[in-house]
């Protein structure tokens, strides 16, 4: 064998596997056919939270007056140095990822792969275009995802677009329509708002976030309202006519077809498996509803294949791609990793406020059967909120009251995102209220709110 492991993908769950398995002293190999680093750190999780910061600066500079700061002049966003940041980061956390993998004596492969019998990995290499045979003992496909493009609404890159087309626009819009508003879709609209684009959020679902739990919904909903989004919900996009100098958009909603023009229409209405071409279906790799059977170790029916990221049944995220990867390779090497527990995969969507959550919904515990406690307490209570000048959001706890363990937690507010891993923390351990209640958190931050929720749960609250 040429190799231990051949990793298919340098996404978060690609690179990650690599690594783990150069660790673990297996000789290893990572084919990628575009930038390492893959969607995440090239064009979605960090070069889009890049752009978040700029619209955020843009906002404190706009408003700096109620910190006390007299900022002379007007100002404006430069919406192609806002670009060329987000690029440059991108960029950077890229050539981190290189630095890795060179650290840790990985051997990257630039090319297209397909998988052949006799766990062979077949590479049409970028550099020419020739053909070469790989093998490895452990075959790992992580090959992500891409836009979702659905027949109503086909991506030509100029005036429908996707995800990856509305982070390098040539020209700030002065319009634009968001279809679906998911963690993507939802993150895009705030962007592109907060910068002075008119923006139309349409979501086919009840509520926007649909997701999260309702409390959070509502609260983003309004927010965007108040900062001059249009939020259509219960409307869907039946077609766009792009034949002339704006978008033509035609949304059915419960009242009626509505039309409505823009410069730019943005799908964001999910993702699909980067599946094509690798030769499942010949080597008999089980699928079901377009992705990969895996076990609870992320192996696939065939001995020596696996997968793990977007491409099996889990979350499509970042962090649960990165945690499989250990998983993977860890069981690989013949140590005793302990599986990942989908129940308690933290999400977060990285709007202002941000929303973040873990576990169930309030509606979803009712439904489950469960007698709750909840607890919410606003940031309006929060000192060190009030401080920073920004008072939006919640904290929201939901406990089993026969046992004490929390159920979900569902925030909503500044920074909340670096809030939520406690929660993650307290339900993977089995953290009781009472233990929590015990445990003294700093003051002044946002942190304590948590805590705080909690005391409200079970009316010890003394701020609320």
């Amino acid at each position: 064998m040429d190799f231990d492991v051949i990793v298919i993908g340098s996404g978060p769950g690609g690179y990650v596997a690599a690594i783990r398995a150069s660790q673990l002293g297996f000789k290893t190999a990572v084919v990628e056919r575009a930038e390492l680093g893959g969607i995440c750190l090239n064009w979605g999780c960090i070069p889009t939270k890049a752009l978040l910061k700029s619209a955020q600066v843009y906002q404190y500079a706009k408003h700096a007056a109620n910190y006390g700061l007299n900022i002379e002049g007007e100002v404006k966003p430069d919406f192609k140095a806002i670009v060329a940041r987000s690029r440059g980061v991108a960029e950077t956390m890229a050539k981190g990822v290189q630095f890795l993998l060179n650290k840790y004596k990985v051997e990257v492969i630039a090319g297209e792969a397909s998988l052949k019998p006799d766990k062979t990995v077949c590479v049409k290499m970028n550099e020419d275009g020739s053909l070469k045979d790989f093998t490895a003992k452990h075959i790992i496909l992580a090959t992500g995802s891409r836009s979702k493009v659905l027949p109503n609404l086909p991506q030509d890159g100029v005036k429908i677009i996707g995800y990856r087309q509305a982070m390098t626009l040539p020209e700030q819009p002065e319009s634009m329509i968001v279809v679906g508003s998911g963690a993507i879709g939802s993150e895009f609209a705030h962007f592109y708002q907060s910068i002075g684009t008119k923006v139309t959020l349409v979501e086919f679902m009840p509520n926007i976030v649909p997701v999260e739990d309702a409390d959070s919904s509502a609260y983003l909903n309004r927010s965007f309202r108040k900062n001059g989004m249009k939020v259509m919900t219960d409307a869907s996009v039946e077609k766009v006519d792009t034949t002339g100098g704006k978008c033509k958009v035609y949304i059915k909603t419960k009242k009626g077809e509505e039309v409505h023009e823009c410069d730019i229409v943005l799908s964001a209405v999910g993702v699909v498996p980067n599946l094509e071409g690798l030769g499942l279906e010949a080597l008999g790799v089980q699928m079901e509803r377009g992705k990969i059977v895996t076990d609870e170790f992320c192996r696939t029916n065939v001995e020596g294949i696996y997968a793990i990221g977007d491409i099996t049944p889990g979350a499509a995220l970042a962090h649960v791609a990165s945690r499989e990867a250990k998983v993977c390779v860890e069981k690989i090497a013949g140590l005793d990793p302990v599986p990942v527990d989908y129940s308690n995969i933290p999400g977060c969507t990285y709007t202002s406020p941000e929303i973040a959550s873990v576990g169930m919904s309030e509606k979803k515990a009712l439904e489950a059967g469960y007698e709750l406690k909840v607890g919410k307490i606003p940031f309006t209570a929060s000192g060190k909120a009030t401080a920073m000048g920004n008072r939006d959001g919640f904290v929201k706890v939901i406990f089993d009251a026969k046992t004490g363990l929390l159920l979900g937690c569902h925030m909503v507010g500044e920074n909340v995102t670096e809030m939520i891993a406690e929660a993650v923390m307290v339900r993977q351990q089995k953290i009781t209220a009472h233990d929590i209640i015990h445990a003294v958190h700093p003051h002044p931050t946002l942190s304590e709110s948590f805590l705080e929720a909690v005391e409200v749960a079970y009316g010890e609250c003394v701020h609320c």
